[in-house]
């Protein structure tokens, strides 16, 4: 179970990334509302995660998942570059993810 709270939260943290781009200074309420509640579940996910996985894979894990999730929600709904080197980087962090969650 653990393991996918801090799925859930990295999934969160995407949330909390792609709401950051709308915030506009927090000036925008829905967007900031979207922003602060993603943070909160995110950052609670990782604290009850890591009271059974160790606190470097969690936050490792939490992090890349925050990160790849980030880069795909700006290809594939921002328009953003998805190069060969980029998306060969991506595929890195996922391999890494993957290694990590297999020696925790």
């Amino acid at each position: 179970m653990p393991w996918l709270w801090l799925i859930v939260g990295g999934l969160f943290e995407v949330g909390f990334t792609t709401s950051l781009r709308f915030v506009d200074g927090f000036r925008n309420l829905p967007w900031t509302l979207a922003f602060l509640a993603s943070v909160a579940v995110s950052m609670a996910l990782l604290e009850v995660a890591s009271r059974s996985i160790p606190m470097g894979t969690a936050y490792a894990v939490w992090g890349g998942i925050g990160a790849v999730g980030t880069v795909a929600v700006g290809i594939l709904w921002f328009h953003e570059p998805s190069g060969t080197v980029r998306v060969l980087l991506i595929l890195a962090i996922v391999a890494a993810i993957a290694a990590l969650r297999a020696t925790a």
